[in-house]
């Protein structure tokens, strides 16, 4: 593919990537694109690792899925790594001589089918997950220096499209609370004759008392009727 033709299609990925409407909706457009736009690449996902754990996300196919459980378990890998370090790319360029990195997962990765693969660190929270656009392909050597520069490229438009998209379902979620909250607040005040202040003050008091999330007090208010 002429450079000229892939930069068309990152212009055209990225105002697809931001008319998503959901970040499932956009991890599976980036892992998508992924294939259709990096040379050599057969297949992609996006590993995840949250508090220690890895999850899969986006997967284009059951090889991706195995191989995320392998790093996983193994606690080692190109992608686990990216995700783990903050390291930007990882390459490998031949799963079947790779024997100076990840000495454990190289070998099982291989008998899975991986002849080489790339990882690039996708995006950084405040939360401490870390994430980690992962290629693959059956073939050896599969994975030249355009490939790497197209993938970091792909990855940094999906890095800034999938913030947007979190913002965007954070938000969401933050006006769902607001309403919640709201509703449990009138059955309250209906019901035992409070104020709004005290309504607040009530389930608030009781989230703390309970160690419960407001919203989730709210929700129980709401669907019950009642404390």
């Amino acid at each position: 593919m002429e450079w000229r033709e892939f930069a068309l299609n990152m212009a055209s990925m990225a105002r697809e990537l931001l008319a998503q409407e959901s970040v499932d909706a956009t991890l599976h457009k980036i892992t998508a694109w992924s294939v259709d736009q990096v040379e050599g690449c057969d297949s992609a996902g996006i590993l995840v690792l949250r508090k220690g754990q890895v999850d899969t996300l986006a997967a284009t196919d059951q090889l991706v899925v195995e191989s995320d459980r392998l790093q996983g378990r193994l606690r080692e890998g190109p992608c686990f790594d990216a995700a783990r370090t903050g390291h930007p790319v990882f390459r490998i360029k031949d799963l079947s001589t790779e024997t100076t990195r990840w000495r454990s997962y190289a070998p099982r990765a291989h008998e899975l089918g991986v002849g080489s693969m790339m990882g690039f660190l996708l995006y950084t929270e405040d939360e401490g997950d870390l994430g980690a656009l992962n290629l693959y392909s059956a073939k050896p050597g599969a994975f030249t220096e355009a490939s790497e520069t197209a993938g970091w490229l792909l990855a940094s438009h999906a890095a800034v499209a999938f913030s947007s998209a979190r913002e965007h379902a954070s938000l969401h979620r933050a006006v769902e609370t607001r309403h919640v909250i709201g509703e449990a607040m009138g059955i309250l005040m209906a019901g035992h004759d409070l104020t709004e202040a005290e309504a607040f003050a009530t389930l608030r008091r009781y989230s703390q008392e309970n160690n419960v999330k407001l919203r989730e007090v709210a929700r129980q208010v709401s669907e019950g009727g009642g404390l």
